[in-house]
């Protein structure tokens, strides 16, 4: 029986844990080759080992997204071996600090904006020739409730994921006219090691794992899926508009 995303291609950044550890098994068992990208070769070969289990295959590109030039040499490596990509996951993100806004330096908050926000411009920049190779390529960039409810004390981590939803949503736009389909996923609160970070008083098994939240992603990567620009909540399990203020 074919698999929905046999002979597909797809990036998943921050694919050694968590989210994007979850999304890259999905997106394997659905039958997608994996590019996994991450800063940890132990974490990377993991999952290699679980994708190899599935009878999948991966690729595993150790690579801190603050090297642009990386980013860069992946998108050439990318073109050079396949031509195209299906799939753009991205996943990866920091937390930064939990503190009050007078109390951050400058170089954490450029440090977090740099992950967030750059990391992602220059993998745009870089993966979009790519996916527009592709017969329906899809991209699905990893967002949170922080950004629309400008969080109290984690100002760098809200500020930064709502610069990525509109670079996405402005990158919806700019694209509505091809075979591109870009949208953010929100997928709250979940059992990870940023939340856990961030909440460490909180009873893990109140949260729902990242297991479960990469089913929901998966859809949102196939061919078949043909709304852009848009928001997908896993708390509510609804597809939203953006909207203007009222």
């Amino acid at each position: 029986m074919t698999k929905p995303l046999a002979d597909r291609i797809a990036l998943v950044t921050g694919a050694s844990r968590g989210i994007g550890y979850a999304t890259a098994i999905a997106l394997a068992k659905a039958g997608a080759h994996i590019v996994a990208t991450a800063r940890t070769q132990g974490g990377l070969e993991e999952l290699d080992d679980e994708i190899r289990k599935l009878g999948g295959s991966a690729t595993l590109v150790p690579l801190n997204l603050t090297d642009s030039d990386g980013i860069a040499r992946l998108g050439a490596g990318l073109h050079e071996r396949y031509g195209k990509l299906d799939i753009l996951v991205g996943n990866a993100g920091v937390l930064g600090p939990s503190s009050p806004i007078g109390h951050i330096e400058l170089k954490t908050f450029n440090d977090v904006m740099a992950v967030n926000v750059s990391a992602n411009f220059q993998l745009i920049r870089c993966m979009e020739p790519l996916l527009k190779q592709s017969d329906a390529g899809r991209a699905v960039f990893i967002t949170s409730g922080a950004a629309n409810k400008a969080t109290a004390y984690v100002s760098p981590y809200a500020a930064s994921k709502a610069a990525l939803e509109t670079l996405a949503r402005a990158w919806a736009q700019e694209t509505a006219n091809t075979k591109l389909r870009v949208n953010l996923f929100n997928p709250g609160p979940v059992r990870t090691r940023m939340r856990a970070t961030l909440m460490p008083g909180e009873d893990p098994e109140t949260l729902d794992r990242p297991e479960q939240v990469a089913e929901f992603i998966v859809p949102m990567c196939a061919p078949d899926w043909t709304e852009t620009g848009k928001f997908y909540d896993y708390k509510t399990r609804s597809l939203m508009s953006f909207r203007s203020p009222a």
